[in-house]
């Protein structure tokens, strides 16, 4: 499991309260859970930090420095389990005009398995404001009597070592990358992971299939191109490092996956990562539907170039991002034999054995949607909830607020499972006014949704101003059920 907290120190804006030199401290921490064979389960932390955003004093060698003070704090409930508070400097430079670089950390600490939360607090000391603090949970679980793989670190460089030291894996040491997202002019995406315990379970010297692969996150479809397959030996810690060629990857939201299986290809065990690419020089090729045949198909029936076209605008929440690229921007230019082939395709790729069928069941809920959630302005699969409901299928629960005195009408969605093996995630919407039915998604806990750490601010913020622009909690009111809802959704 690997996630990763962003913290944004913001700059209040109090004039003359803040030091003329302040600065927002953009900074990111990431993790990987590991695990020794002698020492057990491990968490190892990643904080980068942009040398753009820290303030900078001279040191005892008359040099620029920055000086970040962090705390880090593990709860298993009320009990702390492990802590630690340290400052991290940067490093040192002559003209502070000059600094394009990010400044990184690792720190490794053992935890028995467990729930925890991991608390960061983390401050410039040179700029003289308020610390910013972060919660994040974090589940520390091997499967017992089955081999596992470790979470799978990210790479930004790798170089082979002859001595030991904190980044060292394998023989290398490994530079990790803090982010999961790829901009367009990155095109290599490495990564390491360990799988641990193989030779206990098949036997010392059994061979065993390795596969590492790009999914599609939105169809959970291997991509044919980027899987890597490799016949391997047991032995109680596998060091798999990897690297694949992005250079033609698409925009779009993936998971990395590797994975074991055995002699009958059945699947041992498994890890998986979610990551975000950009690549705006790869656009969708309308030359690749030419051979899509919708003779005799569902989609070769639908002739009426309107009715079409609606058809494929309501395919957005459950498009990839290249499909998005046609849906948005090429659709309007587009033929009736090209729309025919691209609904067609949209939907044999997903379910080859019933493509119709697949249709048939997405567009009952379409249907849905859009007598539900339309607006004014927006049919039903335009608007937030919509999108959701339709990319994720019915929530399990929904907890309707619309009368409470200190914040604005919302609602809480709850699914128990989504993609990627997430369990219980949650999305908060939100509207200023019951008029309009226009309800915006303020927050979620889902993978590649949008994460809101203020949103019971913003929830309550007709009524209430914070005294922080980083101010995450709202005093207790009188009639709400916010916390309630967001822990019990019900």
């Amino acid at each position: 499991m690997k996630r990763i907290i962003t913290l944004l120190t913001v700059l209040i804006l109090l004039g003359a309260a803040l030091p003329a030199q302040s600065k927002n401290i953009r900074a990111y921490l990431n993790y990987v859970i590991f695990k020794s064979p002698t020492g057990g389960p491990y968490i190892e932390t990643y904080l980068s930090v942009s040398g753009e955003s820290v303030v900078y004093k001279r040191n005892e060698k008359s040099l620029y420095q920055a000086a970040i003070e962090v705390t880090l704090i593990f709860k298993n409930g009320d009990r702390i389990q492990d802590f630690d508070k340290y400052v991290l400097f940067s490093p040192d430079v002559e003209d502070t005009t000059l600094i394009d670089f990010n400044f990184l950390d690792q720190q490794r600490y053992f935890l028995p398995e467990g729930e925890y939360n991991l608390e960061i607090i983390i401050s410039d000391r040179n700029a003289g404001i308020q610390p910013f603090t972060a919660i994040q949970p974090v589940s520390i679980k091997f499967e017992p009597d089955k081999p596992n793989f470790s979470g799978i670190e990210l790479i930004e460089s790798v170089t082979k070592s002859d001595s030991l030291s904190m980044i060292t894996k394998g023989g290398y040491d490994i530079v990790p990358m803090v982010h999961n997202f790829f901009p367009g002019n990155v095109t290599r995406l490495s990564f390491y992971s360990e799988l641990y315990d193989m030779e206990q379970f098949l036997g010392l010297g059994e061979k065993f299939l390795l596969s590492c692969a790009i999914h599609s996150f939105e169809t959970d479809l291997p991509l044919k191109d980027y899987t890597l397959y490799q016949r391997v030996d047991t032995r109680p810690v596998l060091a798999i490092l990897k690297e694949f060629n992005i250079t033609s990857l698409p925009s779009g939201n993936y998971e990395l996956r590797v994975e074991a299986r055995d002699k009958e290809n059945k699947l041992i065990t498994s890890s998986s990562l979610f990551f975000q690419r950009s690549n705006p020089n790869v656009a969708f090729s309308v030359e690749q539907l030419a051979a899509v045949s919708v003779s005799n198909t569902f989609a070769g029936k639908i002739t009426n170039a309107d009715t079409l076209a609606e058809f494929v605008r309501c395919l957005a929440p459950r498009a990839t991002e290249l499909e998005k690229t046609f849906i948005y921007k090429q659709l309007p230019s587009a033929d009736l034999k090209t729309m025919q082939q691209f609904l067609f395709n949209f939907w044999e790729t997903r379910n080859p054995a019933d493509p119709e069928g697949e249709w048939m069941n997405y567009y009952e809920m379409v249907v849905m949607v859009n007598n539900t959630y339309k607006t004014q302005i927006s049919k039903g699969y335009e608007t937030d909830r919509g999108r959701v409901y339709l990319q994720y299928g019915p929530p399990n629960i929904i907890s309707e607020s619309y009368n409470e005195p200190s914040s604005y009408p919302f609602e809480i969605w709850q699914y128990y499972e989504l993609p990627g093996g997430q369990r219980n995630k949650r999305f908060i919407f939100y509207t200023t006014d019951l008029i309009t039915n226009s309800f915006r998604l303020l927050h979620s806990d889902a993978i590649g949704e949008v994460s809101n750490y203020q949103w019971k601010v913003y929830l309550n913020s007709r009524w209430y101003d914070p005294n922080s622009v980083d101010q995450t909690e709202v005093p207790d009111i009188w009639g709400s059920e916010v916390d309630d809802y967001y822990r019990n959704p019900r």
